[in-house]
């Protein structure tokens, strides 16, 4: 009850500029947290791995258009495989990525990580790889919530499925706008442990640590970290 009461005063423009603008997000170097994570992302999609869908905050492209699922009222970033590179030197208008993005999306659908079947059903065809990012521990109560909601999410994936992880390391709360939001803490070891009981196994875990430079105040954050795990 608490957790939907803080969202409902979420404000996502404000989270945008807390996280997605400088000093976070300057890409004069990879040593900026917002350009680490797009490596992390743009490096495993260019494996070959970890391609089509993801959830909770997902985006599979079918026809040429895109169906997106994401955690209601929540941080979750909505990205898809074809959204996730390098950023170039010529920027497109992000006025431009918007229309095209808009033009493509058919329709989002509500899902609740704490049910067993996310989605309210079975997902037909399973997904070859779900995305989460910063959304598990940012809309569970505690670390048991966050193991079960791994799990549950992960009901979402074929046999061999890829889950894409990103979240925040050692966080208990973030600002947006007038809402300030609790997140469960977590350190590397409850990542591992709960990738393990939520039956997946870990290819790749990295950790980026915050500067005091990024420690803004609108978060406590120590780190983030991002996985790479199967089913």
């Amino acid at each position: 009850a608490a957790l939907r009461e803080g969202y409902e005063h979420f404000d996502p423009r404000a989270y945008l500029r807390n996280n997605y603008l400088p000093p976070r997000a300057d890409f004069s170097s990879e040593e900026f947290v917002v350009p680490w994570k797009l490596r992390c992302l743009a490096e495993t999609f260019a494996s070959g791995e970890g391609r089509a869908a993801g959830a909770p905050s997902q985006a599979s492209q079918r026809g040429g258009e895109t169906e997106a699922r994401s955690t209601r009222g929540t941080r979750g970033q909505l990205l898809s495989p074809s959204l996730v590179f390098p950023v170039p030197r010529s920027v497109e208008p992000w006025q431009d990525k918007e229309r095209r993005l808009r033009q493509r999306l058919r329709r989002i659908l509500p899902i609740d990580v704490h049910r067993p079947e996310p989605l309210g059903a079975p997902l037909r065809p399973a997904a070859d790889a779900l995305l989460s990012a910063f959304c598990l521990e940012a809309v569970s109560p505690d670390r048991a919530a966050f193991v079960r909601a791994l799990a549950h999410v992960g009901n979402l994936l074929r046999p061999g499925g890829h889950a894409l992880l990103l979240g925040a390391l050692g966080e208990s709360f973030y600002l947006a706008g007038p809402a300030r939001l609790p997140v469960v803490p977590l350190r590397e070891s409850d990542v591992r442990e709960a990738l393990a009981a939520a039956g997946f196994a870990l290819r790749e875990l990295r950790s980026y640590a915050m500067p005091p430079a990024l420690r803004t105040g609108v978060d406590d954050v120590d780190g983030v970290f991002f996985a790479h795990a199967q089913k």
